[in-house]
């Protein structure tokens, strides 16, 4: 955990927590419907997945992509969510390989000041102001980790592509074990991390 964690429970930065209070409290103002009632809506959608649950909102009622998920979290919770940090971390982190590889990770994120670690259902985010890395396992045991770098900042890198977290994130590589984290990847971290 980093210093940015002690009184964040959902780990949001604080951007982040301003985001989604300012995005609640639009709702009704902007919509001219109150949450409560967003979700006697949502739970008419005849929709079992989350995504399509988030597209029928969006086609049929014409809320964007962040109001749609907000309502449809709101109407459908799974049961470990947000408030839930160290459940969703067990579920996400499962693999004894990966997570070898994650600590490793949170070590080089965490050294570094203001760092919030937010926990979400696919990937663990780091940030101060804005996200700067993510971690997400990967088969046999790896860990996929983007960065808030340029994929030609260093020859192991890719650009990330549709990988589910933060569009800041511009590149990733995919680590093996724990000592692929080597001095230049916590130089690449420090540097993603000075940018946010």
């Amino acid at each position: 955990m980093g210093t940015g964690d002690a009184d964040n429970t959902k780990g949001l930065s604080p951007r982040q927590q301003k985001y989604f209070a300012t995005a609640r409290a639009s709702l009704e103002k902007e919509t001219g419907r109150t949450m409560d009632e967003w979700v006697a809506i949502a739970r008419t959608c005849p929709e079992t997945k989350t995504m399509t649950r988030i597209a029928w909102m969006k086609e049929h009622h014409g809320l964007g992509m962040n109001r749609a998920n907000m309502v449809m979290s709101a109407a459908f919770p799974t049961g470990a969510g947000w408030d839930q940090p160290e459940t969703l971390r067990a579920q996400v982190w499962s693999d004894p390989a990966a997570t070898a590889i994650f600590e490793a990770i949170e070590r080089a994120a965490a050294a570094l000041p203001d760092v919030v670690t937010g926990q979400r259902k696919a990937f663990t985010g780091f940030s101060r102001n804005f996200q700067f890395a993510s971690a997400k396992p990967a088969k046999g045991g790896q860990v996929v980790l983007g960065l808030a770098v340029p994929p030609d900042a260093d020859p192991r890198l890719t650009p990330a592509k549709a990988e589910g977290w933060s569009e800041r994130l511009k590149s990733k590589l995919t680590l093996t074990s724990p000592a692929d984290l080597d001095a230049k990847l916590v130089a690449l971290i420090r540097q993603a991390w000075e940018a946010s």
